[in-house]
């Protein structure tokens, strides 16, 4: 077995747009890579690739297309990279809690028996343990954020009619879980496969929503409902049918959680938008930020200690 090695970059290193757009590039790589024991963890604010040094002779070019990138060595090295990352540390939002879900679901396409998941799997349960121990949770994460958003834009006592959300993956469920469409009439979950989310919403039995295809949606003015884009997966005609409808629904706000905002400059100088690079936005996240600074330095050496331990 040769050296395990890795390499990195992320929304520190690069602008967070141009992040995002090498992750969408990258992630369809993923089971591929998964199949020849190479992890690879894309997300809106980093792209990283870890696995036996052999294996990754000559990835690194072919995955960060000429962008600079930091190397991490070693199994030590690389576990503590992944804790630090499943404990929230390097985050946009400090302490947010769905970096760890995403390590999860990526270490699950790399096979049992290669040397990067065992490594792998270890750092993100130290990350998540340490975070815990040492209350490294975001006071505020994208529930909140968009709750917020919704408050202000119904600071008068206005009661909201619908919330529409775009997109039935972990961050679209995360809302509808988060009970983000309480002050609304109803909420709305557009998606392409309305079968699939019926059975997982089945758990959920205190939770009420309706099933929308994208198609159906905006058939009339609804100046007093708001829409969350929280999927980044569509398709050219998706995106078209979707600037359509919105331009028919006319909502108070459109709130875009997608890493690569699909709305375009022409849509956006007809609706009222918030996308994650607006100041609106980013103020939400510099908050948080603020106050869980100070605890950094904790939860960096707590990682670095349980791991030697272990």
């Amino acid at each position: 077995m040769s050296d395990l090695l890795g390499f990195y970059i992320d929304h520190k290193m690069t602008p967070p747009l141009a992040i995002a757009q090498l992750s969408a590039k990258v992630k369809p790589l993923a089971n591929g890579l998964g199949r020849n024991g190479i992890l690879l963890f894309a997300t809106c604010a980093r792209v990283e690739i870890y696995g036996e040094e052999t294996k990754l002779r000559e990835i690194d070019s072919t995955i960060f297309s000429g962008l600079s990138y930091l190397r991490v060595e070693g199994v030590a090295a690389i576990a503590r990279r992944i804790a630090e990352l499943a404990s929230g540390a390097h985050s946009q939002i400090l302490g947010e809690s769905y970096i760890s879900q995403q390590l999860a679901k990526a270490i699950e396409l790399v096979s049992p028996t290669c040397p990067i998941f065992e490594v792998a799997q270890s750092g993100i349960n130290t990350g998540r343990v340490v975070r815990e121990r040492q209350r490294f949770t975001a006071s505020l994460n994208y529930d909140q954020i968009v709750r917020d958003i919704i408050a202000d834009r119904f600071a008068s006592g206005e009661s909201p009619d619908r919330l529409y959300i775009i997109g039935a993956g972990m961050l679209g469920r995360g809302l509808i879980r988060g009970g983000v469409g309480e002050r609304f009439r109803s909420t709305v979950v557009v998606t392409r496969n309305p079968k699939s989310l019926r059975k997982r919403l089945r758990p959920w039995k205190d939770i009420e929503v309706t099933l929308m295809r994208p198609a159906d949606m905006g058939d009339a003015r609804e100046p007093r409902s708001i829409v969350v884009i929280a999927t980044a997966d569509v398709t050219d005609e998706y995106e078209t049918n979707l600037q359509d409808a919105l331009l028919r629904l006319e909502p108070r706000t459109v709130v875009d959680l997608s890493s690569v905002p699909i709305l375009s400059n022409a849509i956006l100088g007809k609706l009222n938008c918030v996308s994650m690079y607006d100041k609106e936005f980013l103020g939400f996240i510099e908050q948080n930020n603020r106050q869980l600074a100070p605890k950094l330095p904790l939860v960096l050496s707590d990682i670095k200690g349980s791991l030697e331990i272990t």
